[in-house]
């Protein structure tokens, strides 16, 4: 190599602005494409915090990728401009409660985001301070600097234990706040994650219920078509959009895989040194996705989600056919043995039937109820939506 070359010297063939294809990136609103009447649904829900009066609670439904997040962030950033210009002041605090799933974390993340010590003479630090002293910093953060709170949950079913959202839902309630109040967002893929709520909590935090449908092909089109200055003018094939979008409805109806796709295949176009980032890079992209999807999804699993995976998995190999259904009742016995093998002690079958169907709700399996024969009954069978190998790598890996 010439010493006056270098790896980084040159601009970017492909890509013009690659944020826009990055998942942590927040569009304008031109940008956020068939998801019109949610937007408009969450605005009702929290308008109230625009005259600084206590907002409802929302939760928030739907499979991954369906705009749950992104309109969250979007309405809350909205709502905080429209605020300021009737001399209300909000604070949003986001919090992933994957990464921050105790009390102790979220409540000090919340603290952290909706904090400025240079106003409150407040400090929070790391560590080194008990969660009821985070409660106590976070309750004088919001009355010294704040008319309104607004929290953002993203994946809260990961929070560990009620206690953290009977204690926001009720802040104002129980004089915890007095001279602002707050809200909660709850955005969860469980459909059923409020029946593990205990009815105090459920009855305080659950005002709002909305669910987001998946994206259909024509929305997910447009989606894409809306983040297509992400590439250098010319350097996108025009087949390259449809049959991302194509691929992506016709398996979850998922924006953020689309995107995803969208932005791989520039990749690899890239690698290939082409300056054209054409259709037959699709495919190649798909299966990085593919794997790059089932990691992260897979490692948001419990423990035991992975078992049944892996068992179902090993089901599907053993089996001749093309991806055969298998009877929970199979699953189950594969999976005594895998958690045996591991030295973890199985979870009862009923509790086994809801983490399938809880599987199932996020597309990782595929579920049917059969009949058994005439006078036997029916029995739930199950498949999986992804390639064997590939999930079995995945749990390994995550």
């Amino acid at each position: 190599m010439n010493e006056s070359e270098s790896f980084f010297g040159n601009p970017d063939p492909i890509f013009a602005d690659k944020e826009l294809l990055r998942v942590s990136h927040l569009p304008e609103s031109d940008r956020i494409i068939g998801r019109d009447t949610e937007l408009r649904k969450l605005a009702n829900a929290i308008k109230d915090a625009q005259r600084g009066d206590t907002p409802n609670n929302v939760l928030v439904y739907g499979k991954t990728g369906t705009g749950k997040s992104l309109c969250s962030k979007y309405i809350t950033r909205d709502l905080t401009e429209a605020a300021a210009d009737n001399g209300v002041k909000i604070g949003v605090a986001y919090v992933d409660c994957f990464q921050e799933s105790t009390e102790t974390q979220t409540v000090r993340t919340i603290a952290q985001a909706l904090n400025s010590p240079e106003e409150t003479e407040i400090t929070v630090p790391h560590t080194g301070v008990s969660t009821s002293d985070y409660y106590r910093r976070l309750w004088d953060i919001l009355d010294a600097r704040l008319d309104v709170g607004i929290i953002i949950l993203d994946e809260i079913d990961k929070l560990e234990g009620d206690n953290v959202l009977m204690q926001l839902s009720r802040a104002a309630e129980a004089g915890k706040v007095t001279e602002s109040t707050l809200g909660v967002i709850g955005i969860s893929n469980k459909i059923r994650y409020k029946d593990s709520l205990n009815e105090r909590v459920k009855s305080s935090l659950s005002e709002r219920d909305f669910v987001f449908p998946p994206y259909d092909a024509n929305q997910l089109r447009e989606i894409l078509k809306s983040r297509s200055d992400a590439f250098r003018e010319g350097v996108l094939d025009e087949d390259v959009i449809p049959k991302v979008a194509a691929l992506a409805a016709k398996e979850h109806g998922d924006a953020r895989k689309a995107i995803d796709i969208l932005r791989y295949a520039g990749e690899i176009a890239d690698e290939h040194d082409d300056d054209t980032v054409k259709i037959e890079y699709v495919d190649e992209a798909h299966d990085r996705e593919e794997q790059a999807r089932l990691s992260e999804l897979i490692a948001k699993q419990p423990e035991h989600s992975k078992y049944l995976l892996q068992s179902l998995a090993l089901q599907v190999q053993d089996t001749s056919g093309k991806n055969p259904p298998i009877p929970t009742k199979s699953v189950y016995s594969v999976y005594e043995r895998l958690c045996e093998s591991n030295g973890v002690d199985p979870l009862k079958v009923r509790r086994v039937r809801d983490l399938l169907s809880e599987l199932a709700f996020l597309s990782l399996v595929e579920q049917e109820r059969k009949g058994r024969g005439k006078g036997k009954g029916a029995h739930t069978v199950n498949q999986l939506v992804d390639d064997p190998e590939v999930v079995i790598k995945a749990c390994k890996s995550a």
